[in-house]
């Protein structure tokens, strides 16, 4: 049955079209049939939605997330469909579920991606039966898919493959030619089946879990950029996407993937890097990030993008299970021996340890995303309820006491029964006018379906479309509601080569109904909620009650008034595997 979307405010995805009043009219097939007004159109056998007093918009893109796991227990994705995400792309930060084992790909996964390995593991374990890009596109193909899915493939993973696991996090071990070769081939399949581009890793925080390697950075960490080479000019070649983290410690190999994406005499490469913010501990990031991206691009004629989550960057702690401790040498012990607590509680009160735990965490100009500063660690849950609500600092102020040393003592008298929560960055909202508006950055970044007790951003589109729209109330706009429209939807979905983020006549009709009287309900508040499908595991999630009206996907309606639809997720297929549209191309002409 045709459906008609009547009265609502018509958003098309264009930063230039203007918002009016329109009526959508969708085929049996999911595709926009005609864009109007409802005097032109008959009724007469038509679903009929009334969308009067609320927007209709494109669903929104959200283009860096790890939901490689759960997609396989959980197909519907409700955490990001429920706040009118309609397509994501996961396999990022070098890390896929295609070529390897379960074992070495759950461990390449969980520790890094704070991901339950003791869920992950079982559940590679019971469903993988792919090896090839081709097998698990197949498999994607067949699971009752919520919402659309593009994905990279990962750097570790076909490294790990090729190399051997032992091999492949080895300092100093590069891969042979022979290796090098099946990396290259490993890739070039991946592209064949529709796979945006490469993603990898510089960053020495990600580490591996398990028995066997626990404490190694994943494999991409280890390849050097000579090694890379032959993959980036296959990517360059095939106009595919290079996404990466740049070493966050010293941060100066950010320069080799702004040299990869330049178009000089050759080229340019889609390139787009994890995150710009700015951070509380490093003010002068975000402008020197911002003039580098600009710089890239206006005089190396690159195709350069940072990533950027457009709302204050809140993390949340359980004692100090977090990966922003890896990235100094005292917090990273203490991860290292997060399996043995006796050894690391003889560590924390080790008189020389906590010297070299308070040099560290003082450093003021040592590069840093953990601002370290214990006056902005909030308490919120704890067996001693007198703590909670209170910072570090001011309780070691009350009990006489070096801040660092409270903080160690409550560590081991609580491990991660103590919660606490930080800002780390975007706190200070004057400098979103310049953050949104930044035309060599991507509004993403939410890393959804990883770090599940650690952050929820599952709704950063509606939190941005709040900010900009209380700043046209009070008559300084940010931008036009249709530029931010696009920015979190068309603007990506043309960036990535996908075929989304729009809405316009012979489109398919993946869209949102927004209800903008309810925008007070967009908070920075979270809340606790199981993944039924990993076994009850407690994770972080945002609400926004009324917001949403209504999310369809491929025509239909997943979600409608906080509910979804009968059997989500479990029988009726609604998303789909959008391929690079490039390759899909080809793919429809070979057919022809």
């Amino acid at each position: 049955m045709k459906t008609l979307i009547k009265n609502g405010l018509f958003f098309s995805g264009m930063p230039d079209e203007k918002a009016v009043k329109q009526d959508v009219l969708i085929d049996d097939d999911g595709r926009i049939l005609e864009i109007g007004l409802s005097n032109s159109f008959s009724e007469e056998g038509l679903n009929i939605i009334d969308a009067e007093g609320q927007w209709i918009v494109p669903g929104f893109v959200d283009s860096h997330t790890h939901y490689d796991a759960e997609l396989l227990a959980s197909p519907g994705l409700k955490e990001s469909a429920r706040h009118g995400v309609t397509t994501i792309i996961l396999g990022s930060c070098s890390v896929s579920a295609v070529y390897n084992s379960a074992e070495d790909t759950a461990d390449s996964f969980t520790r890094v991606e704070a991901i339950p390995r003791d869920v992950m593991l079982p559940l590679l374990e019971k469903e993988k039966t792919w090896n090839t890009p081709k097998e698990w596109k197949t498999y994607i193909g067949n699971l009752p898919l919520g919402i659309n899915i593009a994905s990279f493939i990962g750097h570790s993973d076909i490294r790990m493959k090729a190399m051997g696991i032992k091999r492949s996090l080895t300092d100093n071990e590069s891969a042979t030619p022979q290796e090098r070769e099946m990396m290259l081939n490993m890739l070039n399949d991946a592209l064949d089946e529709g796979f945006i581009g490469l993603s990898t890793m510089d960053n020495p925080w990600d580490k591996m879990d398990g028995d066997r390697y626990w404490s190694h950075k994943t494999p991409s960490f280890y390849a050097s950029w000579k090694e890379r080479r032959s993959l980036i000019n296959l990517l360059r070649e095939r106009d595919a996407i290079l996404q990466g983290a740049p070493n966050l410690v010293t941060r100066i190999n950010a320069l080799n993937y702004m040299l990869a994406s330049a178009g000089i005499f050759r080229k340019p490469l889609k390139t787009t890097m994890i995150a710009m913010m700015d951070l509380i501990g490093d003010r002068y990031i975000y402008p020197m990030v911002a003039f580098g991206s600009k710089a890239i691009n206006s005089l190396g004629n690159a195709n350069f993008r940072m990533q950027s989550p457009p709302c204050p960057f809140t993390v949340y702690y359980d004692g100090v299970d977090s990966v922003m401790f890896e990235e100094f040498p005292s917090g990273e012990a203490l991860r290292h021996l997060a399996k043995e607590l006796d050894q690391r509680n003889e560590l924390i009160n080790d008189s020389e340890f906590r010297e070299n735990f308070k040099k560290e965490i003082k450093k003021k100009f040592a590069p840093k995303v953990w601002h370290k500063d214990l006056s902005k660690a909030v308490i919120i849950d704890c067996p001693d309820a007198s703590l909670i609500g209170r910072n570090f600092y001011e309780i070691a102020e009350e009990n006489n006491k070096h801040p660092v040393d409270e903080f160690l003592d409550t560590i081991i008298k609580y491990d991660k029964k103590i919660r606490w929560t930080t800002t780390i960055a975007n706190d200070r909202k004057e400098k979103y006018k310049d953050l949104y508006n930044f035309k060599y950055n991507l509004i993403s970044f939410s890393d959804a379906g990883a770090h599940l007790n650690n952050m929820a951003f599952y709704n950063f589109p509606l939190k941005m479309i709040k900010i900009v729209q209380d700043s046209i109330d009070q008559g300084n706009p940010i931008m036009t509601m249709e530029k931010c429209i696009w920015r979190l939807s068309k603007e990506q979905g043309d960036w990535f080569d996908l075929d989304c983020g729009y809405l316009a006549k012979g489109k398919m009709a993946d869209l949102v109904i927004l209800d903008p009287e309810k925008f007070k309900n967009i908070t920075e508040n979270v809340e606790i909620e199981p993944i039924q499908e990993f076994n009850n595991y407690d994770r972080l999630v945002n609400r926004n009650e009324g917001v949403v009206s209504r999310v369809m996907v491929g025509g239909k309606t997943i979600f409608e008034n906080e509910v979804f639809v009968e059997n989500y997720g479990k029988t009726e297929k609604y998303g789909r595997f959008l391929e690079k549209v490039g390759q899909r191309n080809k793919h429809l002409q070979k057919a022809v």
